[in-house]
């Protein structure tokens, strides 16, 4: 999911329940214009880092502890990353949403479009 400075969501894409998220990165930002992108350590690659400098865009994500050499990261800029978190939960104040009763992606994509306009109108 991408959100915007307010925590609002604007682009969704569901994978598989043991595909790395991280994979979808780079289509979830494609088209959008922002001053910086904001991630966890599990978004931690040089080609995702290279997407978003090619954006124009700086990357605020900390280094996996793998990286023999830590890249920095403004952690002030980094603190604003509990809004994504906060979508989530709010989110999962749809039951149908926290548990997935939906058999169908789409049932299910649909209803989280539901739900996000249900939550933050515009």
């Amino acid at each position: 999911m991408v959100c915007d400075g307010l925590g609002r969501p604007l682009r969704f894409i569901l994978t598989a329940g043991q595909r790395r998220d991280s994979l979808t990165a780079k289509t979830l930002l494609e088209g959008f214009k922002a001053e910086g992108v904001i991630a966890d350590k599990a978004y931690d690659s040089n080609d995702l880092r290279q997407f978003i400098a090619d954006l124009g865009a700086e990357a605020v994500i900390p280094s996996n502890r793998s990286r023999k050499v830590p890249i920095p990261h403004d952690e002030v800029v980094y603190k604003d990353r509990n809004r994504i978190e906060r979508c989530f939960n709010r989110l999962k104040h749809f039951r149908r949403f926290a548990t997935r009763y939906d058999r169908r992606t789409i049932h299910y994509l649909a209803f989280v479009h539901l739900a996000a306009a249900i939550l933050w109108p515009r």
